[in-house]
């Protein structure tokens, strides 16, 4: 049975203990000499974007080892007289590929694509991360089945996390046993971080600004921590906790859904032509029915584990309409045909994704722990808590991360802008509310009344928009933290 694989954010977590890691190695002082060309393919057409790698260590600890390649692309200014400097970028992850993003963020298709204004100040850099796709990959030789059962599915009982268990203890096994198994300890952050300085440096630039979203917030936060007088204007969108990806973090997916579900459940009541009910109250009713009747007998390959993750990830998206015709197809019996069908992750998105997250991570190992929290988050989130709780393969990760975790600070320039949707489900407001308190006067925070993930390009609201944009063109920020109203849509 296929299960759905959730956003990256669902498959993510990172550590309880957390310390301030120091830069191991200083980046080089001059710049080199990079060789500029074409792209690989990515599947989005990049007719302005150039390519090139940057040569970085595997680990910093021994700077003159191993080296490993990491891709880099550049969508350059087109007016040197006003060129600020690079915009180094991330996408969110762990395991999300950044070689193509500067050109997806100046896609016109996006509510708010990058405007003139921005791309004249800035060449917008992408990296595919230590790990991850054109960079020298990690594996774990993940089987097709494995892939198809994805994230995290919902447990309906003790008996459901025991058999997650036996998958998560597989995946740990290959993941550690790949080829690639010795580059699993150097999979962290700091060493992201660190890559990040070395493009830096590679470009011949003495500072960078960046533009993060969902992970990238964490790693965005984690280089301005480790390097902060060379961070210059910093735009973290939809923002982790200080702690990353914890135990705590993924669990909390379970929260955003509940803050972020009764705006499907207003929008599927003012639209009765789908059969979903004509209140709120009844809307969520549906929804604990449908998982229900899934869970005993499947449609179309979809099961209610499934159900609930395509609810998610349809929510996460903003797409409140192709979730409403969903239901109504698999509420007919019929195969609700999502564009792209029921997608699953690759075996080098779940690897890098494991290696950063589990390798950070204190994570309990008993499963009698994970059952523990399924029953509590099944009735305190009860759309998708006991999914979110469920065992993963960081309860058997024998890889270790090489170092302690960055502790985020308030050390450094003020020079730090946060955006955040009020009811996002990937990265919720009370996690976003915890970095900024870490963050002190460093930050500022633009709250928006709206929910899905993502607030800047790919959200609606112009009043967040323009507050990034004028933060990124002039480094005018809120003079304290601010909100920004709903707006139609």
């Amino acid at each position: 049975m296929r299960k759905l694989a959730l956003p990256v954010a669902f498959a993510a977590v990172a550590a309880a203990t957390a310390v301030l890691v120091p830069a191991v190695s200083a980046a080089p002082a001059a710049p080199e000499e990079l060789n500029w060309g074409p792209c690989p393919d990515t599947g989005i057409p990049t007719p302005d974007l150039e390519c090139t790698t940057v040569q970085v260590p595997l680990d910093y600890a021994d700077p003159d080892g191993r080296k490993i390649d990491l891709a880099i692309s550049r969508l350059p200014s087109k007016n040197p007289d006003k060129r600020r400097g690079v915009l180094l970028t991330n996408p969110g992850g762990p395991g999300g590929a950044g070689l193509n993003y500067p050109q997806l963020l100046t896609n016109p298709a996006f509510p708010a694509p990058l405007p003139q204004g921005v791309r004249e100040q800035y060449d917008v850099i992408g990296i595919d991360p230590r790990g991850v796709g054109h960079s020298d990959p990690v594996t774990c030789d993940l089987t097709p089945e494995q892939l198809a059962i994805g994230n995290l599915p919902y447990a309906n009982g003790p008996a459901d996390v025991v058999r997650q268990a036996e998958v998560a203890k597989a995946e740990a096994r290959q993941c550690a046993d790949s080829a690639t198994g010795s580059m699993l300890p150097h999979m962290t952050t700091a060493n992201t971080a660190r890559d990040m300085d070395r493009v830096r440096a590679a470009l011949g630039e003495s500072k960078v600004s960046y533009l993060g979203a969902s992970y990238g917030t964490y790693l965005g936060a984690v280089y301005t921590t480790m390097f902060p007088q060379r961070s210059d204007r910093f735009v973290l969108d939809s923002n982790l906790g200080p702690g990353g990806y914890d135990i705590e973090a993924m669990r909390g997916f379970g929260r955003g859904m509940q803050d972020r579900f009764p705006d499907f459940a207003e929008f599927a009541a003012a639209h009765p032509e789908h059969g979903l009910g004509t209140t709120p109250a009844e809307v969520t009713a549906k929804y604990h029915e449908l998982a229900d009747r899934l869970d005993r007998n499947p449609v179309a390959g979809y099961d209610g584990s499934i159900f609930r993750g395509m609810t998610f990830t349809l929510l996460y998206n903003d797409d409140l309409g192709t979730l409403a015709q969903g239901w109504r197809a698999l509420d007919h019996g019929e195969d609700p045909k999502l564009p792209g069908g029921v997608p699953t992750a690759t075996d080098n998105v779940m690897a890098a994704r494991f290696a950063v997250v589990c390798g950070e991570s204190d994570w309990p190992r008993s499963v009698q722990s994970y059952q523990r929290d399924v029953a509590v988050d099944r009735k305190r989130y009860p759309l998708i808590g006991a999914a979110a709780a469920n065992i993963s393969a960081c309860a058997y990760w024998s890889k270790p991360a090489a170092e302690p975790q960055v502790r985020i600070t308030d050390r450094g320039p003020s020079n730090v802008l946060m955006v955040q949707n009020e009811r996002d489900p990937g990265t919720p407001l009370a996690g976003a509310r915890e970095l900024r308190s870490a963050l002190g006067d460093r930050a500022r925070m633009v709250t928006a009344d709206q929910g899905g993930h993502g607030v800047y390009v790919f959200g609606a609201n112009q009043c967040a928009n323009n507050a990034v944009n004028d933060f990124l063109v002039t480094g005018a920020r809120p003079e304290q933290d601010s909100s920004c109203a709903a707006e139609s849509r």
